[in-house]
């Protein structure tokens, strides 16, 4: 089966055709810098990840943009609130961000433009629409003009006589229509600015994405993506102005993920209930957020409780526990005859088709995540057996480790704290203390590992030991 992905622009399941085969373009809305990120945030950074690693596993070769809107009101206030500059304040949520998606087993987009980095390209993306006709200067603002481009609307499938405003898209007597949104906005006194043949200002919202994914992309994407909240306004303006200047599709497939629900309410400012990367961090570990992600298929609101996340805990703790037995027991198999190993690997084969076909049906991780623990429950009853094949073991091991490479839903290796050497060691002198009845020393050697997160299991076959 062929990858398919749902199009917004089309509302239907369609069969990806990259414009180049073997070859991904693809864009993501980034994160405007003046906070940390909350979890409403993470969701598509960690889903476009996982999406972009399907499609590096299938054979694609991915150019992955996403960008970070370093100039916007919101930097300015957060610049007045800490008596710093915009500059300054984009630097450290940059920062915070990095970090955050680091200890999420994400990987960095291709490349993270930054819009104070292309404030040339962007004057030049509005200048083109003005020599076309669709923008105008006003008062020292640039419009776009909406009633010029036919299909505004199409995205969002939205009727242009009967559009909601969006919350940046304000009735303002300097434009020509209500609709119109600005690609240009004069600077106030005391703001950063930029000069411009309109004068000094600094780029609208919805101006940035397109000259930036021309940029870097070129003037056609494969994808695009971002959050449901972003189909429109800001996806439907990109629409507009990046195909009246080029006169080409801005993107082939759009894809957007549904929203996250804090104990089925809407998170919201207003209500007071958004979560952050970090203060999630410090109840649950990196790889149940991701599970949780995925626990719904990206289209569909996610639902966040105490039972959710708990849930989420439990079942990469049983993937974890899997995997750690896993290589435990090839440390003490030997290599012997296995008489089920033929049966054992077409199992393995057809839960790895299955899996990769739910993903291949746009992308649905829940349904992926099924084969996983389906993978599990196979690799649990093969070790239940007193005699192991080096040769299987191997084989569901490396299953697993194909998954994770796509979910990355293992824990997270080269993490802080002792080495697996150390560790091995002083299991090994616990293991000789307590021979020797030496139990205020194996007593230590318990305590200290336990004070480091390690978790140790006594097994038919020895001593194993785990990260928390």
């Amino acid at each position: 089966m062929s990858l398919h992905i749902y199009n917004t622009m089309s509302r239907e399941k369609e069969e990806f055709k990259p414009q180049k085969p073997g070859k991904v373009k693809m864009y993501v809305c980034g994160p405007t810098v003046y906070d940390y990120i909350h979890i409403g945030n993470a969701r598509p950074v960690i889903l476009f990840d996982v999406l972009r690693r399907h499609l590096e596993a299938s054979g694609y070769e991915v150019n992955y943009v996403m960008n970070f809107t370093d100039v916007d009101d919101k930097l300015i206030r957060k610049a007045e609130q800490l008596g710093t500059t915009v500059p300054e304040v984009a630097e450290r949520f940059i920062a915070a961000f990095n970090e955050n998606i680091e200890a999420l087993g994400v990987r960095r987009a291709t490349i993270n433009p930054r819009v104070t980095d292309n404030i040339p390209e962007i004057i030049a993306f509005i200048g083109g629409l003005v020599d076309k006709g669709y923008a105008y200067e006003s008062g020292g603002d640039v419009y776009f003009r909406t009633g010029k481009f036919d299909e505004y609307g199409k995205l969002s499938h939205q009727n242009i006589g009967e559009l909601q405003f969006g919350i940046r898209i304000g009735v303002d007597e300097r434009k020509d229509s209500a609709l119109d949104f600005v690609l240009w906005k004069a600077a106030k006194p005391g703001e950063i600015f930029w000069e411009s043949p309109w004068g000094p200002g600094r780029p609208g919202w919805h101006i940035e994405c397109s000259a930036m994914a021309k940029k870097y992309l070129g003037d056609t994407l494969d994808i695009h993506g971002g959050g449901h909240d972003l189909q429109f306004p800001h996806h439907e303006c990109e629409v507009a102005q990046s195909e009246s200047l080029s006169g080409k599709p801005l993107a082939h497939y759009w894809m957007h993920n549904g929203y996250i629900n804090i104990n089925n309410e809407k998170m919201s400012k207003s209500l007071g209930n958004g979560i952050t990367v970090n203060e999630l961090f410090k109840r649950v570990n990196a790889e149940a957020i991701r599970y949780f992600m995925l626990s719904g298929h990206y289209r569909s609101p996610l639902n966040f409780s105490d039972d959710t996340i708990e849930q989420a805990v439990n079942s990469v703790e049983r993937i974890a526990n899997c995997y750690c037995n896993l290589e435990h027991r090839l440390t003490v198999a030997v290599k012997t005859a296995d008489e089920d190993a033929e049966s054992l690997k077409s199992r393995i084969r057809e839960i790895e088709g299955r899996f990769k076909a739910k993903l291949d049906d746009d992308f649905n991780t829940p349904d992926a995540i099924t084969a996983v623990f389906d993978l599990v429950s196979e690799a649990n009853q093969y070790l239940k057996r007193p005699v192991v094949s080096v040769e299987s073991l191997q084989l569901l091991k490396e299953s697993l480790e194909s998954f994770d490479r796509v979910l990355g839903l293992l824990p997270i290796r080269q993490q802080a704290g002792l080495p697996d050497a150390e560790i091995d060691a002083l299991i090994a002198e616990r293991t000789e203390a307590r021979r020797t009845k030496n139990w205020k020393r194996a007593d230590e050697i318990r305590d200290q590992l336990a004070g480091e997160g390690i978790l140790l299991e006594d097994t038919p076959q020895g001593i194993r030991w785990r990260r928390k």
